[in-house]
């Protein structure tokens, strides 16, 4: 499902205008045999690689939204291992006019079961690529590995806004 009912039906109401959502974020680790691999998808829509993320449901906890997307998206049941940052993304419009702005939950996740597979129309490929591999993605989801990779003791709370107010903290 590229856009939960409860959102579609919002916009009926209010058109284009912005909404705040609570998303959800996992760097999928599992054991390759040159070292650890993390489970990447390929957006249908723009081609950009991600890891893999969603809007968590009314009433669903962030860590039961992200095993959901998950296996809704490539097929693979994962555990999360921890909540590793809560972060404020920069508003988005999409080609429809739609905008919003995410409150997103990243986890670091490992893998249990199954071979990746595109499990919807959100995503045009999905796999596991060596960390050494990854392919070209945008900043924000290359940071989001890297902090995935190297947890912090405490949850990084964090902007991609650009404001002296917003600056990353442990």
């Amino acid at each position: 499902m590229a856009t939960p009912q409860f959102i579609l039906d919002l916009r009926r109401h209010i058109g284009h205008a912005p909404l705040w959502l609570a998303g959800s974020s996992a760097v999928v680790v599992r054991d390759g045999p040159r070292g650890p691999q993390v489970l990447l998808v390929q957006r249908a829509d723009d081609g950009e690689w991600t890891p893999v993320c969603g809007i968590i449901e009314p009433g669903e906890r962030p860590d039961e939204a992200i095993l959901r997307e998950i296996h809704e998206e490539t097929g693979i049941v994962a555990e999360v291992v921890q909540l590793v940052r809560v972060n404020v993304t920069a508003p988005v419009t999409y080609p429809n006019g739609d905008r919003c702005q995410f409150l997103d939950h990243d986890f670091l996740c490992r893998w249990v079961s199954g071979e990746p597979i595109v499990g919807d129309d959100e995503s045009s490929h999905t796999g596991f690529f060596g960390i050494d591999q990854l392919p070209p993605m945008a900043p924000r989801h290359r940071r989001c590995i890297e902090i995935a990779l190297n947890p912090a003791d405490t949850v990084i709370m964090s902007s991609d806004i650009a404001t002296p107010a917003l600056q990353e903290t442990r």
